[in-house]
């Protein structure tokens, strides 16, 4: 793992280099430098000058490049926006964006009214049961979105969803309302909503949410509530560069 990171940081610094300029500068034979470089080019992190024999790094680590800018983007973006909503409603707002089959909490405001002293921050969560989890199910690509829901559910409380055709109903539903509700489906007691956050181009990067206990978050106060933060994740969607 030193090795393949030495190599991405060697063409970084170079531009372009051969296995023999490789080798050189990791201290190692040139069939071990020329395995390493055949790893990276299996995953895209480097490309070959066929013509020239000259290896480069390749778009799999603008890929990797890219996600990470969009992560420190919508955190530094994202927390006056948190703040400002955590104040407003007195809940436990968050920012949570995808993380290959959950979605992963960035950044957390806690609001003067919150009850639990749980930290979601760094948390992975699964789509199916979260309100953030169903806005990014909800606004993926139809074949990745159809291939999550494909694997097994697994049932956290009996409220929680875990049918294919009824899940599919409710994505539909987030879609058309602008956010998504979760009521103790991740943890009994808990209740949240959440609502996208777009980059400039409109893609879904992220959701926002904010949760309490259920005896607090009524159906009323919930629709409230999700109008609220879809107006504050339109907002952190305009600071991300979205309608412009």
């Amino acid at each position: 793992m030193d090795r393949a990171v030495s190599v991405l940081e060697i063409l970084a610094r170079h531009g372009e280099a051969g296995v023999t300029e490789i080798a050189d500068e990791l201290g190692v034979h040139k069939s071990t430098a020329f395995r390493l470089l055949g790893v990276l080019e299996n995953r895209g992190l480097v490309g070959q000058a066929k013509d020239r024999g000259k290896y480069f790094l390749g778009a799999g680590i603008l890929r990797l490049a890219g996600a990470a800018a969009v992560r420190m983007d919508i955190s530094q973006e994202g927390g006056p926006v948190c703040r400002e909503l955590a104040d407003e409603l007195g809940e436990t707002v968050n920012i949570a964006v995808l993380d290959d089959d959950a979605a992963v909490n960035i950044m957390q405001a806690r609001g003067p009214a919150s009850v639990t002293a749980q930290n979601w921050l760094g948390r992975r969560t699964p789509l199916h049961a979260t309100s953030s989890g169903k806005v990014l199910l909800a606004h993926l690509p139809t074949t990745l979105r159809e291939g999550l829901m494909a694997r097994t559910l697994p049932r956290l409380t009996e409220h929680t969803v875990t049918g294919t055709a009824a899940l599919r109903g409710e994505l539909e539903a987030v879609v058309e309302q602008g956010f998504a509700v979760a009521v103790e489906e991740l943890e009994v007691g808990l209740a949240a909503v959440a609502a996208p956050v777009r980059a400039h181009d409109g893609k879904v990067i992220g959701a926002l949410s904010a949760s309490g206990p259920v005896y607090r978050l009524t159906e009323d106060r919930l629709t409230e509530l999700g109008k609220r933060t879809v107006a504050a994740a339109v907002e952190l969607s305009r600071r991300m560069g979205y309608g412009f």
